[in-house]
């Protein structure tokens, strides 16, 4: 780091958890979030601002007036514009010193697994039920950490899945093929409140810095937040033995 980047993070740096080596890591990390909306916009925001060095955005769709209600890092002159690029473009004017690359079309299959295997983390933002499924089986399969957000109504979720520690349950075992519930719903059907989605993206950052630089430990379980009391619960989530994705082959 030159004397422009330790200025930039010294905030970070003088965390004992994080210091040079764990602000180093994370210039050399590489983070996949998918879905550049209401969670991903923070996401990308603060990775962006906290030194994580190469960013992949990757969303198909475009900026739409209902959007702006939550989604950060778009503006009203963005509008029609592709998610991802806006995304990118807002990142960049916070830190011109990362590597950010916009993906515009759906990822799956084997251009879903390859993105993945690229990456130290990856953080899903999406809000189709189809999606995290392809998302979680991917990181599995190529044994990098899943940092997953929800947020619908007044209600937010978050959990980490990392497939590198044999305890870890995967986001097939939080949700069974077939039990999806309100999960399966979309914030264009239920509505949801503002800043819901910046807490919870908020969070999701905030354990992918610490899976990349190495502080603390990463979230376990799943934790729940109740907007409308602001209440937080957190739950244990037992690895499933008979999970498709992460149960014996």
């Amino acid at each position: 780091m030159d004397d422009q980047a330790l200025l930039r993070y010294s905030r970070q740096i003088m965390l004992d958890q994080v210091d040079i080596d764990g602000q180093e890591r994370l210039l050399a990390g590489h983070a996949l979030v998918i879905g550049a909306g209401g969670l991903g916009s923070p996401v990308a925001l603060y990775l962006a601002a906290a030194g994580l060095g190469r960013l992949t955005l990757a969303d198909a769709d475009e900026v739409e007036l209902s959007n702006l209600q939550r989604q950060i890092a778009h503006a009203t002159a963005d509008l029609g514009r592709n998610k991802a690029e806006s995304a990118r473009e807002a990142a960049l004017a916070l830190n011109p010193g990362c590597t950010i690359r916009a993906l515009t079309d759906h990822l799956h299959g084997d251009v879903l697994a390859r993105v993945v295997a690229e990456v130290d983390v990856v953080l899903d933002c999406t809000d189709r039920f189809s999606s995290r499924y392809a998302i979680n089986a991917a990181c599995h399969t190529a044994q990098v950490p899943l940092v997953s957000g929800a947020a619908i109504r007044f209600s937010g979720q978050l959990a980490v899945f990392d497939a590198r520690d044999p305890d870890s349950p995967c986001y097939a075992c939080l949700y069974p093929p077939g039990e999806e519930g309100d999960e399966a719903l979309s914030c264009a059907e239920s509505g949801v409140v503002a800043p819901l989605v910046g807490l919870i993206g908020s969070f999701q950052a905030l354990e992918a810095i610490k899976l990349v630089s190495g502080a603390g430990t990463p979230h376990r379980g799943l934790s729940t937040f109740d907007g409308l009391s602001g209440q937080w619960r957190h739950f244990q989530v037992p690895r499933d033995a008979a999970c498709p994705v992460c149960g014996p082959a």
